[in-house]
């Protein structure tokens, strides 16, 4: 018998939040931890990975279901059918019952895990519904989604009743559930392994850069996974084509870092098709045709790794104007990595960002952010002073330093499954 505690992580997707975890548990001796997803992707990764086990879905779990307002349930339900029976024949393979199941509330979806195992149960949840999240009111969603986005937030509340320990990653997505269940849930964002670039703070090259007169051209950069509203993406459009219409073009470099194509945590794309009749491809699209002047930004499009990571050290400023969301690892990469970045002062981007420590956090107010711009272009040694407590901050978030804060966490469920918890009289 071993002392450490028998951890799967379950996801459908791999690699996922809790794969660097995974793997660092079981390489320092920490835990004797696994990661379960789909068949397709254990085939793909096993080669690289000791310890990846599988699940078979009861039923296709891409594309639509039987039903559409309980999609993502009947989704869930089809996940975990097959989930249930692969741990049980995981426990009997290894002689010994699982300490811990630490789930993805819609692709490990726990669901019927409760009653049915002996291990303590953590389901982790971005956040409990799109209504909790939020959208822009320019492009709301339908009837349908909304009604179908009840269901969803049926199910996570559910889960957080159910589990042992529920995780979300940030204080901000705890906001978002009744006060009720709030005890029953826990923050942490994940830990991560980013290795900086090394960066060039030259006040020489960076004076010449704001000149305009040779020298560097200043870059100004927007930088996620997607080139939505909810990041943000729109108001660094409409930043850029003021810029460009006042002036501060000149010996300007602009990127937006991020796939246009992708799927976002918003509509507008559906806004976009009933907009344009399919003669518009993309949420860029339409915002270019709205704000011409921004034409001058380029977009490289979804980069391998290394490209991102070495375009993100060509960068001076970050513009990170969020405007929903609750933790995006699009912010710990620039952070991590030194960046120098202006952030939204609502939300998640406070709980990362200490105004005038790593960064600077301002109101929706595009006369305050094209100032910001401004007094930084011109402040090479404060972009400097922001960029290494950024470096801070990205260590503050390795994995190294967030896999003990997790165990604790799996302690704590590991004993509400012993106690479990009960509500007041």
């Amino acid at each position: 018998m071993t002392d450490k505690p028998l951890i799967v992580f379950v996801g459908a997707v791999y690699p996922s939040q809790y794969s660097l975890l995974c793997s660092h548990l079981r390489a320092q001796g920490i835990a004797d931890a696994w990661f379960m997803t789909t068949p397709g992707h254990k085939a793909n990764h096993e080669k690289h990975c000791d310890h990846l086990l599988s699940f078979q879905p009861d039923g296709l779990i891409v594309g639509p279901q039987s039903y559409y307002y309980s999609d993502k349930v009947e989704r869930s339900a089809r996940i975990c059918r097959g989930v249930l029976k692969a741990l049980e024949d995981f426990e009997t393979a290894q002689g010994r019952k699982i300490d811990v199941v630490v789930a993805h509330s819609l692709w490990g979806a726990p669901n019927w895990l409760y009653g049915e195992l002996q291990a303590a149960i953590i389901s982790y949840i971005e956040f409990p519904s799109y209504l909790a999240h939020g959208w822009d009111a320019a492009y709301p969603p339908d009837q349908a989604q909304r009604l179908g986005d009840r269901n969803t937030e049926m199910l996570s509340f559910h889960q957080v009743l159910c589990s042992d320990l529920t995780i979300v990653p940030s204080a901000y997505a705890r906001s978002m559930f009744p006060p009720l269940l709030q005890d029953r849930i826990a923050v942490q964002f994940e830990g991560f392994d980013i290795q900086p670039p090394l960066r060039n703070f030259s006040t020489a090259s960076n004076e010449a850069s704001k000149s305009g007169g040779g020298g560097k051209p200043f870059t100004i950069a927007f930088s996620a996974r997607d080139l939505s509203s909810a990041k943000g993406f729109e108001t660094y459009i409409r930043l850029v084509d003021r810029m460009v219409r006042e002036g501060d073009g000149q010996n300007t470099r602009f990127i937006a870092i991020g796939d246009a194509k992708a799927s976002t945590y918003g509509y507008e794309q559906q806004w976009v098709e009933r907009r344009y009749g399919g003669k518009v491809e993309s949420f860029r699209d339409h915002l270019l045709k709205v704000y011409p002047a921004a034409d001058v930004i380029e977009f490289p499009g979804h980069l391998p790794y290394a490209q991102f990571s070495a375009l993100l050290a060509e960068v001076d400023l970050f513009l990170y104007p969020l405007r929903y969301g609750v933790a995006n690892w699009g912010l710990m990469e620039i952070l991590a990595r030194g960046g120098c970045v202006i952030g939204s002062n609502w939300g998640f981007a406070p709980e990362l960002i200490t105004h005038n420590v790593n960064g600077l956090l301002l109101p929706d107010n595009d006369d305050d952010w094209i100032e910001a711009i401004r007094q930084l272009r011109r402040d090479p040694a404060r972009r400097q002073r922001y960029a290494l407590a950024a470096l801070e901050t990205g260590k503050a978030y390795h994995i190294a330093k967030v896999a003990p804060r997790f165990m604790a966490l799996f302690a704590r469920a590991m004993a509400n499954r012993k106690a479990p918890l009960v509500a007041p009289r």
